[in-house]
Parts: structure tokens; sequence; C-alpha cells
């Protein structure tokens, strides 16, 4: 088979194709076998009936060819795509042009392929996450923590404050609601958490036992309005023991509130270092789709993704027992809402995909024959499977050129963590070498 291909308009391409005789004998040969174990002939059992019969039981040799050829096609197909490293993301148009009849069959298809995106400012990127950096206030928080667990609650006089804990008898009402009211005495409210509704926090602080608070908010979460009637009765404040090596000793794992720090330090670095090279590689590939115009991003990809990321769902839900419409009702989604959020996932996937292509090209660090074959070989080991099948099943569907591109778009991966700048949530430059560390280990241990 010989296949060639020619450059459309609008991201389209022609593959120009001919399947010489020889193939076409093996593709009847093929159909015969095929439709021996599927007709009924009197006489014959079925993958028994000998070709010759069977051609005058399709009414001749034409009718043989057009199936071999019916059936052939999605073939001869994807071997002229492989052969020609054509990246379709559509289904052809064929038109056969010479051969239905006999001779060499000729075809020509129109197929739309991945648009070729290409990006600036790269090598400026500063991709933000998590800091891997221990604070002392941090530190600190995780201290009293400890020291918390064995406070004691003491009645104060004064105006509340943050952490205190106030006994109330609370009221809340559902605004243009007939519902009875509901009502809770005793309440005992930490000033902070924010878990009564918002603005509480804000509201208390500064006020007395004894006094009263009226507030309008959301109600238990939802989108609905209530009114709040508050009646402070008791403050409490909670009195943590001094911290010394004594109380360290006697109350934690650590002999001395020096052993103490440095532990708490140690454990939140690793688990810190952790978190933050967890979020390196979606963080990375987001900023880089962001120098991918979205208008850029076929509706045929997006489409696809969309229909994929559905599929996943689905099968996930049926793993646990749940059906789409119970999700919906759980996540206070409307089938409208789900869609929306699944092609703007999608966007983003098919512009870090356009993103990726486009580095290879522009820092020219496309895979060698060697790198593609290693993780060809790679590949084989992990589907418990011998290369050369793996190899050709690539090109009997189709899909070496999207092997390949995956192969680059790992490599355009790497590039980008080892090139980017990473930088905290405030903007503050992260030192690389911390991330290199491997922490796993640690943390298990």
């Amino acid at each position: 088979m010989r296949a060639t291909s020619s450059t459309l308009e609008n991201n389209r391409i022609k593959l120009t194709v001919e399947v010489d005789e020889t193939e076409m004998n093996d593709a009847m040969e093929s159909a015969a076998k095929s439709l021996s174990k599927q007709v009924s002939i009197k006489g014959f059992r079925k993958g028994k009936v000998p070709k010759n019969v069977l051609i005058a039981h399709l009414g001749g040799v034409e009718a043989l060819r057009a199936e071999a050829i019916r059936e052939s096609m999605p073939d001869f197909y994807a071997h002229a795509v492989s052969d020609t490293l054509t990246d379709p993301i559509g289904q052809p148009d064929i038109n056969i042009t010479a051969g239905e009849e006999s001779g060499p069959l000729t075809f020509e298809a129109e197929v739309e392929v991945r648009p070729e995106a290409s990006i600036k400012g790269h090598h400026d990127l500063r991709v933000e996450i998590p800091s891997p950096n221990v604070t002392d206030d941090e530190v600190l928080k995780q201290i009293d923590r400890f020291r918390e667990a064995d406070a004691e609650l003491q009645d104060v006089d004064r105006p509340i404050a943050l952490n205190d804990l106030v006994t109330m008898d609370i009221r809340m009402q559902k605004i243009d609601s007939e519902d009875d009211p509901l009502e809770m005495s005793d309440y005992m409210y930490t000033v902070g958490s924010g878990v009564i509704t918002d603005g509480v926090d804000e509201l208390i602080v500064g006020l007395k036992a004894g006094e009263d608070l009226k507030l309008n908010g959301n109600f238990a979460g939802t989108t609905e309005t209530a009114t709040y009637e508050l009646k402070l009765k008791q403050v409490k404040e909670r009195v943590m023991p001094e911290l010394n090596d004594a109380w360290v000793e006697e109350n934690t794992e650590w002999k001395s509130v020096d052993e103490m720090r440095e532990q708490i330090i140690s454990q939140m670095r690793r688990m810190k270092v952790v978190e933050a090279q967890m979020s390196q590689r979606d963080a990375v590939l987001v900023a880089l789709s962001d120098l991918v115009p979205e208008e850029l991003a076929p509706d045929l990809l997006i489409s696809s993704e969309t229909n994929e990321r559905l599929h996943d769902l689905g099968h996930r839900l049926s793993q646990q027992n749940l059906n789409l419409e119970t999700f919906l009702q759980i996540t206070n989604q409307t089938p409208d809402d789900l869609l929306a959020t699944l092609r703007a996932d999608a966007v983003r996937a098919v512009r870090i995909d356009l993103g990726l292509r486009a580095l290879v090209k522009a820092e020219k660090i496309e895979p060698t024959e060697a790198e593609v074959e290693e993780e060809l070989i790679s590949t084989a080991e992990a589907m418990s499977t011998k290369p050369e099948i793996l190899r050709q099943n690539l090109r009997d569907s189709g899909r070496v050129v999207t092997f390949q591109a995956e192969v680059a778009k790992m490599k355009a991966s790497r590039w980008l963590n080892d090139n980017v700048t990473f930088v905290d949530p405030d903007g503050v430059e992260i030192d690389r070498e911390l991330l290199k560390v491997d922490q796993s280990q640690d943390l298990d241990a």
C-alpha cells in the first residue's frame, strides 16, 4: 500500500491511498472466510463453505470484492494514517476513486487534524504552588494544639474575644417561611469557628455575657436566609498550660520544648514539601495552557474530551452503585451545570495538550527513535505484551503518531518542571532544591 498526504484549508488534510492487487486479494480471502462463518447454505456447515460456492451465493466476485472493501477500509485508512504520520481528530470522508471492480484500489480520505499552536512566554512562567517552608506561626499553632488538649476553662467577666467559648441560647427563623423556628439551649460556641452562620464572629467579639445579638445569615449552609437571635449567657476562656520541659515530657512523646519544636518543624516540613511536589505538575500544566488561546481548541477535541469525561464519571458512579441522577442531587447540580463543568475541564485539557506539543517544537525536544522505542518497550511490559505486538497494534489502529506525541509530551512536561519559576502564594520564589527531595519514605515511617 502507498499513501501520501496533502494539506487542505481549515486544519484538514487529504490522504491519497493506493492498495495493490496483492493486498486486495488478501482482503478478499479474509472477507470470504468471515462470510463463510455467517451465511447459511444448504449442504454446508458454517465456516466450511467453498469459496466458489460462496461467491455464487453472493452473486459474483464483484459482491465479494465490495464486502472486502467495506470490511477492510478501516484497516486501509488506519495504515495510511500511520504511514503518513497523520494526526486526525475526526472521522474521515472517504471517496473511492478506482478499483471497486478490479485492479488496485485507490481512495482519498479527507479529515480534520489537530492544529499546531505556537506559544510565547514559557521561559518566564511563574507558577504558584504551596510553600514548602515552615513559618514560626505555623509551628506555634501546632504546639498550641497540644496545649489546648490540656487547657482549663475559666469563667471571665470581660468582652468576648476570639477562641472564647460562649454558652448561648439560639433561635433561628427562616425569612419568608412559615416553618416553626429552631431553638437550642445552652449551646457552647467557639468564637472564630464560624459554624453558626457568616458574620457571627465579627459581631460577637466585644460583647459580654448577658447581652443579645440578632442578625440575618445563611441558614445551615444553604442559600436560604434566616434571622438568628442569640442570648449570650456565659463566657469562658481556655487557659493553656505553661510551655516548659516538664509539661512537654509529661504530656507528649518528647522530652523537652526544644525537641518538640524540632520534631514538629521536621514533620511539617516533610508534609509541606510533599504537598508542594504534588501540586507542581497540575500547576505547571495550567500555567502552560494559559499561553494557548482558548479559541484555538477545536470543537471536535473538546466534545470528544467532554464525552470521555462524562463516560468516566458514569463508570465511577456505577462502581459505587450510584446513578447520574443521584449524583446530581448529592452535588446540588443540574445536568447543564455538570456539562458546563465537564466542558470547562475538557477545554483546559485540550489547551494543555496543544501547549505541550507547541513546547516540543519551540524547544526542539522531539523524542529520538531510541526514546520512543524505550517507552514502547516499557509500555508493552506494563501491558504484559510483546513490543512487536504493541508496535503492530499502534499501526493497525492508526495511533503511531499518538504514541510518539505522548512520549514528546512527557519530555515537554519534564522541561517545564526544570525551567519554570515556582513561587509561593505571596509571590516569593521557592528554592528548587527543596522540591527535589523525596519525602515519601519519611512520611511513611
